[in-house]
């Protein structure tokens, strides 16, 4: 008897939907992202906008000039960030979402500049897509900085804060 080979299933298509695509255009307005990527069955839809111009400030909070013969070591808002990530003490985000700093409004934050912490003590929340994610400290110390603002959009791997 002779086994004859049926032809490969096509993989499922990612449903492109008008509502999904205006959901999650909804989700980058509501979250102050600029864009946002979804996978399935090994096929990815990416909504992005782009993002506003910003202008670069050096430290002394004067405007960086835009011609040629600006300071090529002046230190921008960029950069420090850049140092406060590097910095052995950094708590980061561990997800895309909002950073609140109290489990709800009007509420007494969870720590302060100066809260002493221990391991896996509440630092704030992070809400992604409805839901409250509570950022513990990964390390004992004193809280020395909070980099966010209550109510804040944050990037996966931004700093939230410094405990040293």
């Amino acid at each position: 008897m002779r086994m004859l080979k049926r032809p490969p299933m096509p993989k499922a298509r990612l449903a492109l939907e008008p509502a999904l695509i205006r959901e999650l255009a909804a989700l980058l307005n509501e979250t102050g992202l600029t864009e946002i990527e979804i996978g399935q069955d090994g096929q990815r839809l990416r909504v992005a906008r782009q993002a506003p111009v910003t202008q670069v400030v050096t430290v002394d909070g004067t405007p960086a000039a835009s011609s040629p013969a600006a300071p090529a070591k002046s230190i921008t808002a960029v950069d420090a960030v850049a140092d406060l990530a590097a910095h052995p003490g950094v708590v980061n985000s561990p997800m895309v979402g909002t950073a609140y700093w109290a489990p709800e409004p009007g509420a007494k934050p969870f720590v302060e500049v100066g809260s002493q912490v221990k391991v896996g003590d509440t630092l704030l929340i992070v809400e992604a897509m409805k839901t409250m994610n509570q950022i513990p400290a990964p390390r004992a110390g004193t809280v020395t900085r909070i980099l966010v603002e209550d109510g804040q959009p944050v990037e996966y791997g931004e700093p939230l804060m410094i405990i040293e």
